[in-house]
């Protein structure tokens, strides 16, 4: 059978199109909470409108984390002690959702990729820094059931996320953005979309499905730009649980800037008869 597409959504569209959504159950992304302001204010109310309206679905949820005025390689302690509550916040919202799956950003940079292997450990430094950052979200994660993925963003070397999730344990896996990768591999010479999938193998939990033109961080709809999509969804088949083998199967999230293209989207990856 076809994997089954997921949707990233705000609370309010989850309530708009519930009849995208319902039938068939497709696995959910809700985006409010990146924000530091609902964080740390009272998120009570959007996460209980959310719990109702998901109430229940036969898919999987989760949610967008943190990561507005903050990078994980921020090696200052007072600045760990922000993320470090941000991941609490984040989590928090989590068990009141029922939710099992959060986003994080990968910290890497296109100045890491030319340099890392430069500076005298610079390399090691950065991997501790990251961990440090986030090895109590990823202890308390484990305990309740979440997974946090590490998702790529101007990540041009596809490896070394995968090595800080291994590092932290079971409850972290990798998350991979098709268009964040397209990118790379356009204006900076990074492996083609298919090879992050590869690269990550059965630790990629969860993808963003997202085209772009290799220019800029598009968020169109699959089919609207240059991401080669057979061999994407080849690669998942292939290497990924998606196959029906042994482990989880990723969460297929379509993440678009605008929502009006979903089903686009989907009749688009359908007509290819790689998704549904």
């Amino acid at each position: 059978m076809l994997p089954t597409l997921g949707c990233a959504l705000f609370v309010h569209e989850l309530e708009a199109m519930q009849d995208f959504w319902r039938e068939p159950a497709r696995d959910i992304e809700l985006q409010d909470f990146i924000r530091p302001d609902i964080l740390a204010g009272d998120w009570r109310p959007i996460a209980d409108r959310a719990r109702r309206l998901l109430d229940g679905h036969a898919g999987r949820w989760g949610i967008h984390g943190p990561f507005v005025g903050f990078t994980l390689s921020a090696a200052d302690p007072d600045v760990r002690a922000v993320i470090h509550r941000r991941m609490d916040q984040a989590l928090d919202v989590c068990e009141a959702l029922g939710g099992t799956h959060l986003v994080v950003h990968s910290p890497l940079t296109i100045w890491d990729d030319h340099n890392l292997n430069y500076w005298p450990n610079a390399r090691e430094r950065l991997f501790d820094t990251i961990e440090a950052n986030l090895a109590p979200a990823a202890k308390r994660a484990a305990a309740i059931g979440v997974t946090i993925v590490i998702e790529n963003v101007e990540d041009c070397e596809p490896a070394f996320r995968l090595a800080v999730a291994h590092s932290l344990g079971p409850s972290v896996k990798v998350s991979l953005d098709t268009g964040h990768a397209n990118y790379v591999h356009h204006m900076h010479g990074a492996p083609a979309v298919d090879y992050y999938v590869r690269a990550a193998g059965r630790d990629l939990a969860h993808v963003h499905l997202q085209d772009t033109d290799g220019y800029a961080d598009r968020h169109w709809p699959p089919g609207d730009g240059n991401v080669p999509w057979r061999q994407v969804f080849a690669a998942l088949m292939h290497e990924t649980a998606l196959d029906g083998g042994e482990g989880e199967r990723p969460r297929l999230i379509v993440e678009l800037k605008d929502k009006s293209g979903l089903a686009a989207a989907v009749r688009h990856l359908e007509s290819l008869g790689v998704a549904r």
